[in-house]
């Protein structure tokens, strides 16, 4: 090879060389890995002070809830609180219902479940009332236990129980109410309750019991 032919592969080379590098394709950019992770539980919302202005209704004996433990079904169900006021929950076995709020219940039973659930998100809906109840005695319709509504009143109570009969004493009716241990007797004064007088047309307690000579 003679000197002409060296100085020009010594001249072209460097262009060469870029020309080739320019026609490479480009690397294209890793895609980005897919996320196996799976969605987080709820977290568990904090348990309420002991006096919740938001949770007010104390679940009692024989009221129906419905217990949710998120992703969780085998401990999930509708439970009937039991006359000694306990509920029976898996894994956990009794658990103590009446007394607390919702809010304070679950919270209780998420505490509980901790150690066999990872992060438990319990919820309970009270479904059916069936605690708070008055008692009618005498000459009423349809004596026994009436299912009470928010703030019932005597003469709603005594309605429910489908009215007096022919034979009632409106004069002498009373009722029965356990205060502090101690069972204290409150007059009624049906006929001006009757007729419009709102402070007169008391509002009853749970066990409160009506009396109608």
């Amino acid at each position: 090879m003679n000197a002409r032919a060296l100085f020009l592969m010594a001249t072209l080379a460097p262009g060469l060389l870029c020309l080739a590098q320019n026609n490479q394709p480009a690397e294209q950019p890793a895609a980005p890995a897919a996320s196996a992770q799976l969605p987080a539980a709820p977290a568990q919302p904090p348990c309420p002070p002991a006096e919740s202005s938001t949770d007010t209704y104390v679940i009692g004996a024989n009221d129906m809830l419905t217990v949710t433990v998120w992703k969780e079904q085998t401990l999930s169900g509708n439970l009937l609180v039991r006359p000694d006021g306990m509920v029976s929950i898996p894994l956990v076995g009794d658990v103590e219902a009446a007394g607390l709020t919702p809010l304070h219940l679950a919270c209780d039973i998420a505490n509980k479940l901790k150690k066999f659930v990872q992060d438990p998100n319990v919820s309970v809906v009270v479904t059916q009332i069936h605690s708070k109840v008055v008692y009618l005695m005498g000459e009423v319709t349809r004596t026994g236990p009436v299912e009470m509504t928010p703030n019932m009143t005597l003469l709603e109570a005594i309605s429910s129980a489908g009215g007096l009969t022919d034979f009632a004493n409106k004069k002498k009716i009373y009722i029965l109410r356990d205060a502090n241990g101690k069972r204290e007797k409150i007059p009624v004064h049906y006929k001006q309750a009757l007729a419009g007088d709102r402070t007169l047309d008391l509002v009853l307690k749970p066990g409160d019991t009506i009396v109608v000579p």
